[in-house]
């Protein structure tokens, strides 16, 4: 053990670098200002100045997803914190690893009101998988081993180490390294074996069995088991929007993507099987539809990190706490043991139906009749140009289904999106944070002019930083998911849902403005050839005005508190579930 004489601001930029962390998103402001200071001396972190907290928040998400490192923000007191609030909301909803770090004020202010002070410990307490307010500088170093542990083990999530100002401004004796006091932080990452035996018994058993696979798969790293559980069993298998690439797009088995813009053939595999087989996966509303319709007779084997989770929703019939990788791969060894014994299930009629399903409707869209630009095929060409190796970072909204649906995913953790929490301006700052982990991969922000215009801020960021990802802007002038809605369930009243962004702002001008380079297109013939122009700059960022038809939809389309059973393939028209035809 070392000891070395510090202030508390050193001993936060010592206790960061010895837990491996070469980057920070942050914005500096007075009460986080002292630990500005020796961060301007450390060779080992990068401090990338974004323009809004809530970029800085989002940044750090996308770093981590696509490196599987805790990405790291930093922000100051009051109005500071709050604004991480958001980027904190959805690193909690979508499991994303994180630590937020932030200035407080003097101890001695805590609780008067005083200048830039906000209880940010109080406020993230529901949406952060653990916080600390630290007062005293001796608790630094420990407390941040604490937060990067709590963040990135278990359930990921993350985490909120909020230091008061005079904590940081105090000397003391900094020893390292330094012992973790979590004593009643123990995950389960192993399953249980009589749970795996009796899940492997059941899927032998069945006739229609699914492999519903959300993002625990990903954040687990068991793409791989996953492959070779889905070949040894013959089962159908469902990726969330949280698990895009689990299992490759192209592969035989895999029925795509469910929920409420999911496809038929996913949909339908759930609601008619006779069991689930949840990995990673928490029975979202946006995947069950109305819960009480959902797969009506279908037992559940659910498999989680999370043991909250289990049966939160739906009831399990087989509860797995464990970590994914471990569970299928524990799952496989328990299925081939009945296999090897003459059990094995039989699932040819279920694969006629699934494929009646898949054949007759595929997910496609119409070309808009007055030859102007479809956003579907903007973003599908975009797919096929960049490729499986490019990230796709979405926003959210209409843009973020069809990066969904017409992107091929075909390796883990190529499609970034915010899908629990649904935030509108991820897409760019996420994206940033994505380019700077893989700073030798294309990166692809797919954005919709509403989002694109909550965080564009941060385009200043990447040009100056040297972060050149390239942004597809899908306008079509409007809030189009709400737009879609107010189509279908309000008369075609649109209520303050026209952005009038085809003309302010110039996308192209914004662009050149923020040092980057803008391009405009309009006209499908020159789609190619304006993706092949940006493809091709790859010093600064480049961002691309898709000016696209405003009254594209978004189907499949489950409607709100409907059931899945009630899955719509275009406006007045629903598929013939008995006949797949």
């Amino acid at each position: 053990m070392t000891t070395e004489q510090m202030t508390g601001a050193q001993a936060l930029v010592r206790a960061l670098e010895n837990v491996g962390v070469d980057t920070v998103f942050g914005i500096p402001g007075g009460a986080i200002l002292p630990a500005y200071d020796p961060l301007f001396d450390s060779r080992k972190i990068r401090h990338i100045l974004v323009r809004h907290e809530q970029g800085a928040g989002h940044a750090a998400q996308g770093y981590a997803q696509v490196t599987g490192k805790v990405g790291v923000c930093m922000a100051t007191s009051g109005p500071g914190a709050t604004n991480l609030v958001t980027p904190i909301s959805d690193a909690y909803m979508d499991s994303v690893p994180m630590v937020a770090i932030t200035g407080q004020v003097a101890t001695s202010l805590i609780g008067t009101d005083g200048f830039q002070e906000a209880d940010i410990s109080g406020i993230t307490m529901p949406i952060t998988k653990h916080n600390f307010l630290v007062t005293k500088a001796e608790d630094i170093g420990r407390t941040i081993v604490e937060a990067f542990h709590i963040a990135s083990t278990g359930r990921p999530g993350p985490v909120l180490v909020d230091i008061a100002k005079d904590a940081l401004q105090a000397t003391f004796d900094f020893e390292w390294p330094v012992q973790m006091r979590l004593p009643g932080y123990r995950p389960v990452t192993r399953p249980h074996s009589k749970q795996v035996r009796e899940a492997a018994k059941l899927i032998v058993e069945s006739s229609r069995p699914v492999l519903y696979v959300g993002g625990g798969v990903l954040k687990a790293n068991a793409a791989a088991e996953l492959k070779v559980l889905a070949e040894l069993t013959g089962a159908p298998v469902v990726t969330t929007l949280m698990a895009k690439g689990a299992l490759p797009d192209s592969h035989p088995l895999h029925m795509g993507m469910p929920g409420m813009h999911g496809g038929v053939g996913a949909v339908g595999a759930l609601q008619r099987s006779d069991l689930l087989v949840a990995l990673g996966a928490r029975f979202d509303d946006r995947v069950t539809g109305k819960l009480d319709g959902f797969a009506p007779n279908a037992k559940v084997v659910h498999a989680d990190i999370d043991p909250a989770e289990i049966s939160k929703n739906r009831q399990a019939d087989v509860p797995i706490v464990g970590d994914a990788r471990e569970v299928i791969a524990d799952l496989i060894v328990a299925i081939q043991a009945e296999h090897d014994a003459g059990r094995r299930g039989d699932y040819t009629d279920w694969w006629r139906q699934l494929d009646a399903w898949r054949d007759t409707y595929p997910l496609g869209y119409d070309l808009p009749e007055d030859g102007t630009l479809s956003p579907q095929f903007v973003i599908e060409r975009i797919g096929q140009l960049a490729g499986p190796e490019a990230y796709y970072v979405a926003g959210v909204g209409q843009h973020q289904m069809w990066a969904a649906q017409f992107i091929k995913y075909e390796r883990p953790g190529a499609f970034l999106n915010s899908g629990g929490a649904g935030t509108m301006g991820y897409s760019v700052p996420a994206a940033m944070g994505a380019k700077v982990g893989k700073p030798d991969s294309a990166v692809w922000s797919i954005d919709g002019d509403g989002c694109f215009q909550m965080t564009n801020q941060e385009l200043a960021t990447c040009a100056i930083e040297g972060i050149p990802i390239k942004v597809a802007v899908i306008n079509n002038g409007n809030l189009g998911m709400v737009r879609q809605w107010q189509t279908l369930f309000y008369n075609e009243r649109y209520s303050n849902t026209n952005l009038h962004s085809r003309r302010i702002p110039d996308f192209v001008k914004l662009a050149e403005a923020y040092g980057c380079i803008g391009l405009r297109c309009e006209r499908p013939e020159d789609v190619d050839a304006v993706i092949a122009k940006a493809m091709e700059i790859n010093d600064v960022p480049v961002i691309i005005d898709f000016v696209v038809h405003q009254d594209a939809m978004v189907w499949p389309m489950v409607a709100a508190g409907t059931t899945n059973d009630d899955i719509k393939i275009a406006r007045d028209m629903a598929p013939d579930w008995e006949n797949g035809d």
